[in-house]
């Protein structure tokens, strides 16, 4: 066993109670449920959770919930395939100590403690645990989520983001497009009333708005947030309905950027169906990334288009009316086309144009003072 921070009082109490044979030890796995857990580490001295592979995030999210979730504030330990370069994490996220399968390494234990003296303690008056602030995470964790990201599915992904990682303040991005169903459908198997922004700008196909209606219905989607453009905006800077034509990045903010200004502050990461072979600026999409300080994960950036259309087919998923007329990627009416036989998955949209976003998954311009 390795301690990863110094002795709080906390932590004397439970050693002591330990040395003395008595208290309770709890054993999880790292894939536990941190609720059924609540009530099994109640009056526990210790919680040891399991880590069947150095690669397998999961018991890191256990130990978020318990700390920050259920209170837990007696000691954790974390058990199993563990390797020094995680220690960071480990005490970020709450551990006191641990016992890792691999032996020889207690130098580089030791090292890495010393690298990383901050640990989670029981807050006193005003002082906030450090892990309180996870929200709001350094370049590093933002790369550590991505490493623990890395090998899993999107199912896997989705389930981790909306169940442990930002419980109830996660929402679902959705344009209804051609491929949107996928990401939908796996939402709806994991909780159907993760809150599903659609932005109806006011310029979407009809069949958009019948499909929105027809997959709402078959997945049991039960938390629509319809967002629409302020009605004395439009009046007042596209009277004339051609701001699309004039400056379309004028129109995309105005029906699209700000109105989802308007309620993002209402969650602490959204979920996108982007993907790295749409091209573009998206070919080198991270899983997880942040804009504009808030977390947008895309579960999806791994996949290409043969394993899109195989989970169409293997959940014999509706199709987007229009994709049968050669559309790929579908937004507005006024600038979306056909994807020509040669075109890219994308190159419908904005034709002829050399815009390729419509703002609301790239950083806003600061202007230069």
């Amino acid at each position: 066993m390795l301690t990863l921070d110094r002795k709080t009082e906390t932590r004397n109490v439970a050693d002591a109670q330990l040395a003395a044979g008595g208290g309770r030890i709890v054993e999880l796995d790292g894939d536990a449920d941190w609720r059924e857990a609540e009530a099994e580490i109640a009056g526990a001295v210790r919680v040891d959770i399991r880590f069947p592979k150095f690669n397998d995030g999961r018991g890191f999210s256990l130990a978020t919930q318990l700390r920050e979730r259920a209170g837990y504030t007696g000691k954790l330990r974390a058990v199993g395939d563990l390797i020094p370069d995680q220690a960071q994490h480990l005490i970020r996220v709450g551990f006191d100590d641990v016992d890792p399968d691999r032996k020889g390494l207690e130098a580089d234990w030791a090292r890495a403690r010393t690298r990383f003296a901050h640990a989670y303690q029981p807050g006193r008056g005003n002082v906030t645990p450090l892990f309180r602030h996870r929200h709001k995470r350094p370049e590093d964790d933002l790369a550590a989520l991505n490493a623990r990201y890395r090998d899993m599915t999107p199912q896997d992904i989705l389930r981790d983001a909306i169940r442990n990682e930002w419980v109830g303040k996660v929402a679902i991005m959705s344009s209804f497009g051609a491929e949107a169903a996928v990401g939908l459908h796996m939402i709806a198997q994991i909780d159907p009333a993760t809150p599903v922004i659609f932005l109806d700008t006011g310029r979407l196909f009809a069949q958009t708005e019948q499909y929105q209606r027809q997959l709402t219905e078959q997945l049991g989607l039960s938390n629509i947030r319809l967002l629409k453009p302020d009605a004395e905006e439009v009046a007042s800077e596209d009277s004339d309905d051609r701001l699309w034509r004039r400056d379309p990045d004028a129109c995309c903010a105005l029906r699209k950027v700000r109105p989802l200004d308007e309620i993002i502050g209402d969650y602490d990461a959204l979920i996108t169906g982007r993907k790295r072979f749409h091209g573009g600026g998206r070919m080198s999409l991270p899983v997880v990334e942040r804009i504009n300080g808030r977390i947008r994960v895309n579960p999806l950036a791994n996949w290409d288009a043969a394993a899109i259309e195989d989970y169409f087919q293997r959940f014999d998923l509706p199709r987007h009316p229009l994709t049968d007329m050669g559309y790929a990627s579908i937004g507005c009416w006024t600038c979306t086309a056909p994807v020509q036989a040669d075109g890219d998955i994308r190159s419908g949209r904005w034709l002829g144009q050399s815009k390729t976003e419509c703002g609301i998954h790239t950083p806003a311009q600061v202007a230069a003072e």
